[in-house]
């Protein structure tokens, strides 16, 4: 039924098996999905080996997650892929809530010009692992990716980790020092460990259908309570390349999955909606879902990331993309553990800060499904009356929740931060570095392209003191003429950063300190403890 073409991926004979030197990658990645893919990308981009296993030899098939928000398209960008997803994907902002038959409002999701990444890109997930796929080949010295090998048992103590490996030859034993189990919702390596699921079952099921047909349906996101073609639910429609459209609807319940999934219950459902009955069906899932994390992401040398550490809603896509931010923020910290630049503790604020993001998108996704599917006739009564003032009155318009869509998580009080001096504007520690176009020596580009990888010190119209081991931006606002530091090119990065500031940016682009005076002491002690390190060691930062 799928129009994407499927292909068998390659699976080699294991070195271990096949007489040849076993691995002495120090880290084994389990699951090539994306988040699997992007943290193999990631560690080898900071110069880290891993073997990458998979139990499948294919991408996914249906669309499954296909929002990708701002953020992680930043993220994607650095990891070498972002320019493909932006070539083949459906870009869009705007946002449209539909109640019955009448138009509540609309929301743009990023109003303001001067970034290099647009607030979404609708991109299938199949797409989205074959691009991954093939930076990872691109990084094959750095990168073991092996097709068909079933991790089925793990063991770890002090020294590091073993995982058998299952395969069409045979089983054998992979050592590394650290494991990352990117392997799903479903997770074995979760199940190996006997490490409970905690949290919230809901009931409703929905539909999922990819619908390929010609239609004039613009390319933003369209959300309807009740609507005329699905009484009683609510129906969601997103634009993907290829003329594919992905269509959620609301069952209920007691719905039967696979009754719902039939071609015959399908069609008559889709053509109410689009009014006409030419369309294929591309691909069809129905599901219920939970909200779930595990307590703790990090298990001594087994680390959890994506699904298998936490589980949300649909709605709101904060899967896919709070998955990229666990990769973004555990790259650099277990490449700097595994160099010797870091004490290993630094993995606990990766425990403790994607813990954070992850509460905060289940919280978001519980709540968008209690106002979708609401439990009681006061729970209806409330939300119509919302629905019903949110059209005349921006008041209401913030209590309506049909997904509150993915945004990364401020990292302000948590233990690698350097609070402020005062509030005297800028970027504040713990937030993501906002993008701005700055000039170049070698011509235009974007202020993140010199972010990013290693620690960074950012001066705005500011002196920029030598800290060994560690790269320094400098940004000119105004009377930029050349030379090796960067241009404000359009006033973004005065309007977002401030002038006269210093900034400490993190490896993975989030402001760690802002200085409003040069001191290299308070620099310094800045860097140690983004570093996790203790007051009284040595900073000893990654090469820049």
């Amino acid at each position: 039924m799928s129009r994407y073409a499927h292909q068998r991926l390659p699976y080699e004979t294991p070195p271990e098996l096949a007489g040849g030197e076993p691995s002495q990658a120090p880290v084994i990645v389990v699951g090539a999905g994306p988040i699997g893919l992007a943290a193999a990308i990631d560690l080898a981009q900071q110069g880290v080996a891993c073997v990458l296993v998979d139990d499948n030899d294919q991408v996914s098939h249906g669309s499954r997650a296909i929002c990708w928000a701002k953020r992680s398209l930043e993220i994607l960008d650095r990891l070498g892929v972002g320019q493909r997803v932006l070539d083949k994907g459906v870009t869009w902002k705007v946002g449209r809530l539909f109640h019955r038959d009448s138009e509540v409002y609309a929301f743009d999701l990023l109003p303001e010009e001067g970034h290099r990444m647009p607030a979404f890109v609708n991109l299938q997930q199949y797409y989205m692992e074959a691009y991954l796929i093939d930076r990872a080949r691109e990084l094959s010295a750095w990168i073991d990716l092996r097709w068909k090998n079933r991790v089925v048992g793990v063991q770890q103590d002090a020294h590091g980790v073993r995982a058998e490996v299952e395969t069409p030859d045979g089983r054998y034993t992979l050592a590394a020092q650290y494991l990352l189990a990117c392997d799903g919702a479903k997770s074995p390596i979760r199940g190996m460990l006997g490490l409970e699921f905690g949290g919230q079952q809901f009931e409703e099921r929905f539909l999922i259908a990819d619908v390929q047909m010609q239609a004039d349906f613009p390319s933003e996101r369209w959300f309807w309570f009740e609507p005329p073609f699905h009484p009683g639910q609510s129906t969601l429609l997103h634009k993907q390349p290829d003329d594919i459209y992905r269509i959620d609807f609301q069952l209920g319940p007691d719905a039967d999955p696979e009754a719902e999934k039939q071609p015959e219950r399908v069609r008559p459902r889709v053509a109410a909606m689009v009014g006409h009955a030419r369309f294929e069906l591309d691909w069809v899932s129905v599901y219920a879902f939970k909200c779930c994390r595990l307590e703790r992401f990090v298990h001594d040398r087994i680390v959890f990331a994506g699904d298998s550490a936490h589980v949300v809603s649909p709605f709101g896509a904060r899967g896919g993309n709070g998955g990229l931010h666990d990769v973004d923020n555990l790259g650099w910290k277990l490449a700097a553990v595994l160099k010797g630049h870091a004490p290993a503790s630094l993995l606990d604020s990766y425990d403790a800060e994607r813990i954070h993001g992850a509460d905060e998108n289940i919280r978001n996704s519980a709540r968008a499904t209690a106002f979708m599917t609401p439990k009681s006739a006061t729970d209806k009564l409330f939300r119509d009356e919302v629905l019903g003032l949110a059209a005349d009155y921006p008041f209401a318009r913030r209590l309506v929740n049909s997904g509150r869509l993915s945004v990364p998580c401020a990292l302000a009080g948590f233990a690698l931060q350097t609070p402020a001096a005062d509030d005297s504007g800028g970027v504040a520690p713990g937030e993501v570095c906002p993008d701005a176009p700055v000039d170049a020596p070698d011509g235009p580009g974007w202020l993140l392209h010199h972010l990013g990888g290693a620690f960074v010190l950012l001066a705005v119209d500011a002196a920029v003191p030598a800290i060994d081991g560690v790269r320094t931006v400098a940004v000119a606002t105004r009377g930029y003429a050349g030379g090796q530091g960067l241009g404000d090119r359009a006033g973004w990065v005065e309007a977002r950063y401030g002038s006269g500031k210093l900034y400490l940016i993190r490896p993975d682009q989030h402001v760690a300190a802002r200085f409003d005076r040069v001191d290299r002491a308070t620099i310094e002690a800045a860097l140690k403890r983004a570093q996790g390190m203790p007051e009284d060691s040595h900073a000893a930062p990654s090469p820049a």
